[in-house]
């Protein structure tokens, strides 16, 4: 249930899919989802369940670029409460920010960073923006390196002011 996103908290960064990256990531799902039903229904196979993988991964694909379409319009804002997305619901507090990940062996989105949080929250996904599951939370995927980059840094700003 989204919560109401604090209206006295100054925005100190945003992170949001530009229409270029949001088109390129939503064609690219449509493209694989396209050339993979091609394939199963173009080209019989004499295993059907082969077949029917092929197809219901094409089916997958399709469904994701839908997810993406709908997704990609939220915009992550970072605020002195902690993280928040454009529709009110609350991505991650600061109290609750254990650890930041961005190296480059991190397992984190592209273009983006991985939180750390000190308990489980509920899971959420939004293909290409951010996603939670469990006590991680991850941001990016088509959003601009630029942005993830500065939101990281103010991040850990933050989180190294409240520590002292």
């Amino acid at each position: 249930m989204p919560h109401p996103m604090p209206e006295t908290d100054e925005v100190l960064a945003t992170v949001s899919a530009s229409a270029p990256r949001r088109i390129f990531g939503i064609g690219t799902m449509v493209c694989l989802g396209a050339l993979l039903l091609y394939l199963a229904f173009a080209f019989p196979i004499a295993i059907f369940w082969w077949q029917a993988f092929v197809g219901v991964c094409g089916l997958g694909a399709l469904w994701m670029a839908a997810r993406m379409k709908s997704a990609a319009r939220r915009v992550v804002v970072l605020t002195g409460q902690g993280l928040h997305d454009s529709e009110g619901e609350v991505i991650a507090t600061l109290d609750d920010i254990k650890s930041l990940e961005r190296g480059v062996f991190a397992m984190k989105p592209s273009n983006g960073f991985l939180i750390r949080l000190r308990r489980a929250a509920p899971r959420r996904w939004y293909p290409g923006i951010w996603w939670r599951f469990g006590k991680s939370v991850g941001i990016g995927g088509v959003t601009p390196g630029p942005q993830t980059k500065a939101m990281v840094q103010m991040l850990e700003a933050l989180l190294a002011e409240k520590k002292s």
